[in-house]
């Protein structure tokens, strides 16, 4: 679950930008829509952990948010937190079964080689297992870092614009991809996007609506 009340971030500038209040339960969807540069992006980095509120209440999978530092937000953003980003950042340095295994090392845990295989398998990309990032394919790589996001079976899973470059056939395959990763591990999932084919393709899911920094008041 993920709730939020009076929720600002502070900018390098020194400009606080408030966001909507917001209340998901667990295993829930919500859409963050609105056009480049409104602030998507920085939502998503608060409710990973990854950005601290410059004001406001947060509470993520059931911890506050403002309550953790250090070491122990690592912690719980390691157990916790599925995080897609636009760029992948899968390492060129390892193979795609190895570039997964980050994600136990990152929380201080021995690796799962069978929960490894079992999730590549379930994202359809269990035979790119010993690949480097350099041999995907753009969608091969998606599927890949998707599947290190779900890979813990994380309370929240986290996605930043993840049909922004493609076309109408892949963008439906992604949100495929998406909703079934989420399924997979129980996950509330957020998705950020200016792309409105992801809104007519879920217009059942809530939609949180971020208007363009210049139509909004600093708090």
């Amino acid at each position: 679950m993920i709730e939020s009340q009076g929720l600002a971030a502070r900018y390098p500038s020194g400009t606080r930008l408030g966001f909507p209040d917001v209340s998901l339960a667990q295993g829930h969807t919500l859409l963050l829509h609105g056009p480049s540069g409104c602030g998507k992006s920085t939502w998503l980095a608060l409710a990973a952990g990854l950005l601290s509120p410059a004001a406001g209440r947060l509470t993520v999978a059931g911890q506050s948010i403002e309550a953790l530092s250090g070491a122990h937000l690592d912690a719980w953003r390691a157990a916790s937190v599925g995080f897609l980003p636009q760029r992948l950042h899968l390492s060129e340095a390892l193979t795609v079964q190895d570039n997964l295994a980050l994600a136990y090392v990152a929380a201080g845990r021995a690796v799962d080689r069978q929960a490894v295989a079992a999730t590549l398998e379930a994202l359809g990309v269990l035979d790119l297992a010993r690949r480097r990032p350099s041999e995907l394919s753009g969608g091969q790589a998606q599927r890949v870092a998707l599947a290190r996001a779900v890979l813990r079976k994380p309370a929240v899973l986290l996605v930043d614009e993840p049909t922004a470059s493609l076309d109408d056939a892949s963008c439906a395959r992604a949100l495929d991809l998406l909703a079934g990763a989420a399924k997979l591990s129980g996950a509330t999932l957020v998705v950020a996007t200016h792309d409105r084919r992801v809104t007519r393709a879920w217009p059942e899911v809530p939609c949180l609506l971020l208007p363009p920094l210049a139509a909004r008041e600093p708090v």
